[in-house]
C-alpha cells in the first residue's frame, strides 16, 4: 500500500512539474525558469529513489528517459556528446546479429521442423505462421504510410551529408543480392538477408542428416543461440545508460519538438498492434471455434509478464500451462508453442515494417512500394527466432536499416521509447503464440472443448 501512494505520489508531482514547465513555456504562467529546473529535478530524484527499490531494469530505462529529456533541455551542449553512449550500445548489439540468427535459424529449422517427423502438424503450423506474420507486416507497413510519424523530422549537419537514397536496383540485382557468394562477407557487411538464406539452407542441409551426425551441430547451435540470448542480456544492462544519453542527444540536438514524432509512432503501433489483434487474430479464433472468453482469461497472465518483462520466454510456462487448462493437448502446446518463438512474431514482425519505414520517412528518403516489399520480405525472413530476448528487435532493425542503406540516426530517436513499444509487441506475440496452439489443436481435431480435471491430469502425467 505504502509502494502505492509513493507511485502515486511521483506521477502527480510529475504531472505538475511537466504542466507547469508547458504553461511557462507559452506564456500562460511566469514562473522563474530555476524554480521550474529545481522543481523538475526534485521530482526526477524521486524517480531515481523509486528505481533503486524496484530494482527493475525496466523501471531504468523509464526512469533514465526522464532524465535523458531534462539533462537534454537543460544542457543541450552537454547532452550531444552524450551520443558517444548510444553508439556503444548500438556497436554491442550489432555484434549479436549474425551468431543470433544463424544459431536461433538452424535449431528452428534441424529442431523443430522435421517435417517427415511432425507430419501434418508442422506444414499446418509453418502455413499458418507465415500467413499470419505477413499479414501483421503489412498492417504496421499500412498504418506508417497513413500516420507518416517519422516525416518532418530534421536530422541536423553533418549527418544528413551521409545520408544518400538507395541506388536504383533492376530485379535481376536484387535477386541476386538475396543468396551469399562468402558467408564470412556477408556476416562482415552485415547483410542480413543473406545471412538468413545461408542459415536457411544450412538448417535444411543439418536436418537431412542421421542423427549421430546431426545432433553435434545441432547441440553447437543451440549453445550459440543461448549464449548468444545471454550475451544480449549482458549488453541490454547498459539500455538504460544508452536509453538516457539517446534521449538527452535527441532533445538537445533537436529540441522537444522531435517528442511529437516520438509519441506519433508509438501510437501508430499502439492502434496498430490492436487492429491487428481485432482484425486479424480475434477473427481467427472465431474461425476455429476457439472460446474466446475462456481463451481471454486463460492468457491474461502470461499475456502480463510478457507486458512487464518485455520477454516471451519469461511468459513462457504460464502460457504452456494456461492452454492446456482450455483443452490444448500438451504434446501439441509442446511443439507449436517453442517452433512459433522462432516463426511466430507477430507483434515484433509489425513494429519492424512499421520502424523501418519511420527511419526512411525521418531522413527524407522516399521509398517506392516495390521496395517497401521488399523490405517486408526481408523482415518476413529475419524476424524469426528472436521472441526470448528482451528488445532483440533492435537487432534486426540495425540489420535492415544496413542492407537497405538507411542511416542509423532515427534508430537513436526509436531507442528512446523502445522499452514502451517493447511491451506491447512482446503482449501480441505471446497472445499470437498462444492462439496459434489453440488452432493447431482444432485444425489437428484434438482440441477438448470442455476438459474434465481428470483429462488435464492425464496430459501431465
Amino acid at each position: 500500500m505504502r509502494n502505492s501512494r509513493f507511485v502515486v505520489l511521483i506521477l502527480i508531482s510529475l504531472a505538475v512539474a511537466l504542466g507547469l514547465s508547458l504553461l511557462n513555456e507559452y506564456g500562460h504562467l511566469q514562473i522563474s525558469p530555476v524554480i521550474l529546473q529545481v522543481v523538475r529535478w526534485v521530482v526526477i530524484a524521486m524517480l531515481v529513489f523509486y528505481a533503486f527499490r524496484k530494482r527493475s531494469l525496466t523501471t531504468w530505462i523509464l526512469v533514465s528517459m526522464a532524465i535523458g529529456a531534462e539533462i537534454g533541455y537543460d544542457f543541450p551542449t552537454f547532452a550531444q556528446n552524450l551520443n558517444v553512449l548510444s553508439k556503444i550500445f548500438l556497436k554491442l548489439v550489432k555484434t549479436i546479429i549474425a551468431p543470433l540468427l544463424f544459431g536461433t535459424l538452424v535449431v528452428g529449422i534441424a529442431g523443430h521442423s522435421n517435417l517427415k517427423q511432425v507430419g501434418s502438424m508442422g506444414i499446418k503450423a509453418l502455413i499458418y505462421f507465415e500467413v499470419v506474420t505477413t499479414l501483421a507486416l503489412f498492417i504496421g507497413l499500412i498504418a506508417i504510410n497513413i500516420s507518416k510519424a517519422g516525416e518532418g523530422i530534421q536530422l541536423k549537419a553533418p549527418v544528413t551529408e551521409e545520408i544518400t537514397k538507395p541506388a536504383a536496383q533492376s530485379v535481376s540485382d536484387i535477386i541476386l543480392h538475396i543468396f551469399p557468394e562468402n558467408i564470412a562477407k556477408s556476416v562482415a557487411e552485415g547483410d542480413v538477408l543473406q545471412i538468413v538464406v545461408f542459415s536457411i539452407l544450412f538448417g535444411i542441409a543439418l536436418a537431412m542428416l542421421s542423427e549421430a551426425k546431426r545432433r553435434p551441430m545441432l547441440d553447437f547451435a543451440e549453445s550459440l543461440s543461448e549464449t548468444m540470448f545471454k550475451f544480449t542480456n549482458i549488453i541490454m544492462l547498459f539500455a538504460p545508460v544508452a536509453v538516457g544519453a539517446a534521449i538527452a542527444y535527441t532533445v538537445g540536438h533537436m529540441g522537444f519538438g522531435i517528442l511529437v514524432n516520438l509519441f506519433k509512432l508509438l501510437a501508430t503501433l499502439y492502434v496498430s498492434l490492436a487492429a491487428f489483434v481485432l482484425l486479424v487474430l480475434l477473427p481467427v479464433a472465431y474461425f476455429f471455434r476457439i472460446p474466446v472468453k475462456k481463451f481471454v482469461a486463460a492468457i491474461a497472465e502470461p499475456v502480463s509478464i510478457a507486458f512487464a518483462t518485455t520477454s516471451s520466454e519469461a511468459a513462457l510456462p504460464r502460457a504452456m500451462e494456461a492452454m492446456e487448462r482450455i483443452g490444448v493437448p500438451r504434446k501439441i502446446i509442446a511443439f507449436v508453442m517453442p517452433m512459433g518463438y522462432s516463426f511466430n512474431l507477430d507483434g515484433t514482425t509489425l513494429y519492424l515494417s512499421l520502424a523501418s519505414i519511420f527511419v526512411a520517412q525521418a531522413a527524407g528518403i522516399d521509398m517506392p512500394w516495390e521496395q517497401q516489399l521488399l523490405m517486408v520480405f526481408t523482415l518476413m525472413l529475419t524476424s524469426k527466432g528472436v521472441a526470448g530476448v528482451p528488445r532483440a528487435s533492435l537487432v534486426i532493425l540495425l540489420g535492415t536499416a544496413a542492407s537497405f542503406n538507411l542511416p542509423i540516426e532515427p534508430i537513436f530517436i526509436i531507442l528512446g521509447i523502445d522499452e514502451l513499444m517493447d511491451m506491447a509487441r512482446t503482449a501480441v506475440n505471446v497472445t499470437g503464440n498462444c492462439l496459434a496452439s489453440a488452432v493447431i489443436a482444432r485444425w489437428e481435431g484434438e482440441f477438448q472443448d470442455n476438459p474434465t480435471p481428470e483429462q488435464v491430469l492425464v496430459e501431465e502425467i
